[in-house]
Order: C-alpha cells, then sequence, then structure tokens
C-alpha cells in the first residue's frame, strides 16, 4: 500500500463498508499516519485519534458541528468525546471491520483541512 498525502485522502469520497475489507495491519497505519500530523494510534491499533483544545465551550461546539457535517456528507461517523468544556477527542475507527480502513484516514484528512491543520 502506498502512503496517500493528506491532500490526496481529503479529495476522495468514503466508501460504505459493511466488512468483508481486511484492516489496516499496524505497518500500513503507522506509515500511513506519517501523512497526518497530530493523529495518533491507538495501543491496540484498532482506531486513530486526535485531541484539539480550544479557547471555549462554544469554539468547542462550533468544532464538533463542523465535524458532524463532515462526518454525515462521507456518511463515516467517528465518536467524539467532548471534556472540560474545551476539550475535543475524536476517535476513527471503522466498526464493521474491527479495525482501521482507508475511509479513517479519509475522514482524518478532511477534519484536519477543516479545521486549518
Amino acid at each position: 500500500m502506498a502512503i496517500q498525502s493528506s491532500q490526496a485522502l481529503a479529495a476522495k469520497k468514503c466508501l460504505p463498508c459493511e466488512g468483508g475489507v481486511a484492516a489496516f495491519s499496524a505497518e500500513q497505519a503507522r506509515e500511513q499516519l506519517t501523512a497526518l500530523g497530530d493523529w495518533k494510534l491507538s495501543d491496540d491499533e484498532k482506531l486513530i485519534s486526535r485531541k484539539f483544545t480550544l479557547k471555549n465551550f462554544v469554539k468547542a461546539m462550533e468544532l464538533l458541528q463542523k465535524i458532524a457535517v463532515i462526518a454525515e456528507e462521507d456518511q463515516h461517523h467517528p465518536d467524539l468525546h467532548l471534556t472540560g468544556y474545551r476539550h475535543v477527542k475524536v476517535d476513527l475507527t471503522t466498526h464493521a471491520i474491527g479495525g482501521l480502513s482507508e475511509n479513517d484516514f479519509i475522514l482524518a484528512a478532511k477534519i484536519d483541512e477543516a479545521t486549518g491543520t
């Protein structure tokens, strides 16, 4: 698998996944993450996550809404966490395959693009 740039990923559309697709290996995930700045691979290597600290609660909610719109457009939905009124964590995994797929990296790139990071 060739590493795709963040721009190339952001230009793609998530494809429906109902299973039957192999999850990325830990090595594939680590390699692809090199194109995506602040995303981290979980210890179990089944999801990627990113944390944001915003100025206040309203800015955190604006970010969550922005991510929700992107996720709904691509029909690939992350787990979103808001804690401490301004700390947002985004977890991406493809539940149908129990691990990471290209969709997770596409959505991560789109989130980065939308947040200017």
